[in-house]
């Protein structure tokens, strides 16, 4: 199988792989216990959590470990209950983790805007504020969106709202690996992370709180992860997501540089022979690759399909439930009309992809798309 589908998920590291099956068979100890097998499991889970802070430039103590990005979202803005103002500000290209909370929290007084963004998927300044009222008391947008790669200008949200007061949570889960993060430097109040985006285990992720007294539990029970998640710790999953974490921020940018170069191999060879190609959200300012493109006259269901019979994986830009196929809201946002939006694939390229492989991709597609 040809993958090119990292945005979703990628392949774990075999190093990572191999320090979990280590510490799945001698260190069974349950982390909360005085004797030594429990001790060495805590020590094993703390040098994770100094891994994690030293990748994204945070204190130990502002890590919090969850099961990923979608609990992580999920505590941020529940913990907004508790506090006395009750009004959200996020964005229309958010993913689910974050609109489908927003639109069930309104169910516990907890009302909410979203911005607009442009045709790049770049956040609008002018929306942002226009959504501001004096009940407002968080600003949730992604650092980078997950569909489009386009990464927003946090640094202009965060001033905008630190001036009136207001907290700011941002899902970065695509961005670890690809972009530098350093939150003591950006100043955001929460971020989110995913070990299974940057090499990691599935199952295991990061909540960054720069002051962790303004989260409240989610899960409740034991006194774990400082009383703000109950629960024994998955300590080999932990490790595993820690390791990542520090061969992901190693070399980071001779690793960009070469999955640039396997981006701008697969664009330029598709033009050749695929000129109509559309290239969506901002070129100049996403994600190394990422490459969401629109193939005019051809649905993308059928397109994957295709591609799959050959060994090769790739996502669309759409939804797909119960057999229908939905246009993409992110896309929808951006101003793809539904044709357009319903002919598009993400292709996203990581670590592990290789030249050879790309010219395995172009090949298939031009077949599929010249030839037959």
């Amino acid at each position: 199988m040809y993958y090119f589908d990292n945005s979703a998920t990628t392949p774990i590291h075999p190093r990572v792989s191999e320090l979990m099956n280590d510490i799945n068979i001698r260190i069974y100890g349950n982390p909360s216990s005085t004797y030594k097998i429990g001790k060495n499991a805590r020590s094993i889970m703390e040098n994770a959590r100094i891994q994690i802070a030293k990748a994204i430039s945070a204190e130990p103590n502002q890590i919090l470990f969850t099961s990923g990005g979608t609990e992580s979202n999920n505590q941020v803005l529940w913990s907004m209950i508790q506090q006395k103002r009750k009004h959200i500000v996020s964005s229309t290209i958010e993913h689910p983790a974050i609109t489908r909370v927003l639109k069930f929290l309104i169910t516990y007084g907890l009302n909410h805007n979203l911005a607009d963004v442009n045709e790049d998927g770049i956040i609008s300044i002018d929306s942002i504020n226009k959504n501001l009222n004096n009940d407002t008391i968080l600003i949730s947008l992604m650092l980078a969106n997950n569909e489009i790669g386009t990464i927003q200008p946090l640094e202009q949200v965060i001033s905008i709202a630190h001036n009136q007061k207001i907290m700011v949570h941002t899902d970065a889960v695509q961005c670890l690996g690809k972009i530098k993060l350093n939150v003591s430097k950006l100043k955001v109040d929460f971020l989110s992370l995913s070990a299974h985006k940057f090499y990691g285990p599935k199952g295991i992720g990061v909540l960054y709180a720069r002051h962790p007294e303004k989260l409240y539990p989610l899960i409740l029970g034991g006194g774990q992860e400082n009383n703000l998640r109950a629960g024994t710790e998955n300590v080999s999953l932990i490790a595993g997501m820690g390791l990542a974490a520090e061969i992901s921020t190693e070399l980071l940018n001779e690793k960009n540089t070469m999955v640039e170069k396997i981006e701008q191999q697969f664009k330029s060879g598709l033009k050749t022979f695929f000129p109509k190609a559309q290239f969506n959200g901002c070129q100049s300012k996403k994600l190394p690759g990422i490459v969401n493109v629109s193939f005019p006259g051809n649905k993308s269901n059928i397109l994957m399909a295709k591609l799959e019979r050959v060994g090769i994986a790739v996502s669309n830009g759409s939804a797909c439930g119960s057999g229908d196929i939905k246009p993409s809201p992110v896309l929808s946002s951006i101003g793809l009309n539904k044709e357009t939006n319903l002919s598009t694939l993400r292709f996203s390229f990581g670590i592990f992809n290789t030249k050879e492989q790309v010219d395995f991709l172009l090949s298939n597609l031009k077949s599929i798309l010249v030839c037959s």
